[in-house]
């Protein structure tokens, strides 16, 4: 694929490369398994000494043509599909981290992301200090350890909608000597590229904006390949030290920059098996293929909602970057010009209660446990997504009792309007 290419163009061109004669449609390659003449041609497979497909557990042609688009978009070395956004963030994590390891992670992040990684890993023994994505340098550098391996944030928080400071984050993790993960789910490559402000992996809850149209669920790692695991000695040894599951490779040695996705495929998805379906990726490209026009219509249409609803006299409050208005206005215009996502977090004067009722009042947009496709919806946080989460958890993610989680869709956006004004008239 031309690198020189529009990434319009990389959302239609990139992936699938037929030859002549072949599909001009991403073929779903719907098997299992894969046919080879002799054994040694398998063997070799295994050994990772070849490479080809011999099981689909571990790699699919489709998939990993889906996977290299989203590499492309990115701008990254390597890809690889995961079942779910939460898949890709366990995986992205977990390829560097074991038993007796430390990761500082935003607070910010998702409460999906926020559990996995301060409860359920620190079950498997990783521990993880959480930290305010708006504090300055000294406190951040305060929260790594001599066992920190990995620094974890959101390029737009969902739901608090915290734009992070790209260069900042980078900058205390690489001090630090670890690779800083960005999920950039809600910023699409579309309206930002952390790769180009530092970040060294990027993952994706492709489930949302990628997809589009809520029908599949699914995640993707993409490795930039500008971080240098063999610079600081055993520290990453999962990547610089043999790997006796394939009889003493090294990753870093016979891979180069792909080691860290080859490890996260061949290690990883062989044992833990979180692999998309071939029917999964074949429809998550067709989302792809319009990304580009979606994303900007899905911000033109929040900015005019946030904007209405800031000027409304039962609205507690707003949350948008995309207001000039937002505290994370300038970093969202220095990170993200185009735009940020379709979503904002609003708040009715009334508190908690008022918000719910206000939601069920609302005829277009649907109560879903869901964000960021093509349909207009909203979801109760507190209620919803981070209902595992203490008050005080809350208040730390930026998700207050009564934030209404406001996902705008690709709709007109007057009939959007029109139905939060007629909500309203209920409470």
């Amino acid at each position: 694929m031309n690198t020189e290419y529009s990434i319009e163009t990389k959302c239609i061109q990139s992936g699938w490369q037929p030859k002549n004669g072949e599909a001009r449609v991403l073929p779903i390659y719907q098997s299992t398994t894969y046919k080879y003449e002799t054994s040694d041609e398998m063997g070799k497979l295994f050994d990772l000494e070849k490479e080809g497909y011999f099981y689909t557990r571990l790699q699919n042609p489709t998939n990993d043509t889906v996977a290299q688009k989203i590499c492309d978009l990115e701008g990254g070395v390597a890809a690889m599909l995961t079942s779910s956004g939460q898949a890709a963030n366990y995986y992205a994590v977990f390829n560097i981290c074991e038993v007796g390891d430390h990761v500082v992670l935003s607070s910010t992040v998702y409460g999906g992301t926020f559990n996995l990684l301060a409860v359920t890993m620190k079950k498997m023994g990783i521990e993880c200090t959480i930290v305010d994505p708006d504090s300055d340098e000294e406190t951040l550098n305060q929260a790594f350890r001599e066992n920190t391996k990995c620094m974890v944030a959101e390029s737009i928080a969902n739901p608090a909608l915290v734009v992070l400071d790209f260069k900042k984050f980078a900058k205390v993790a690489h001090a630090h000597g670890v690779p800083l993960i960005v999920d950039n789910t809600f910023a699409t490559p579309i309206n930002c590229r952390p790769f180009e402000y530092g970040a060294d992996i990027v993952t994706h809850s492709t489930t949302k904006y990628m997809d589009g149209h809520a029908m599949c669920v699914g995640g993707a790692i993409v490795d930039s390949g500008n971080f240098d695991w063999t610079q600081y000695g055993d520290k990453f040894h999962g990547l610089t030290t043999p790997d006796e599951s394939y009889h003493g490779i090294t990753y870093t040695d016979k891979f180069g920059k792909m080691a860290y996705i080859t490890k996260a495929t061949v290690q990883l998805m062989r044992d833990l098996g979180s692999i998309p379906s071939p029917m999964n990726s074949f429809l998550l490209n067709i989302g792809l293929e319009t990304l580009h026009l979606r994303v900007p219509r899905h911000c033109e249409n929040a900015l005019r909602v946030a904007q209405w609803l800031e000027s409304n006299e039962k609205v507690a409050w707003v949350n948008y970057p995309g207001l000039q208005s937002n505290k994370y206005y300038e970093l969202a215009q220095k990170y993200m010009p185009n735009g940020t996502c379709g979503v904002i977090s609003f708040g009715l004067k009334g508190g908690r209660d008022v918000s719910v009722s206000f939601m069920d009042h609302l005829k277009l947009a649907a109560i879903v446990t869901h964000v960021a496709d093509a349909r207009t919806c909203v979801l109760h946080p507190a209620s919803h997504t981070h209902r595992q989460m203490n008050d005080e958890q809350l208040m730390e993610a930026g998700v207050q009792p009564d934030l209404i989680r406001f996902s705008v869709g690709i709709e007109n956006v007057n009939d959007i309007i029109a139905d939060i004004e007629q909500a309203l008239t209920h409470i």
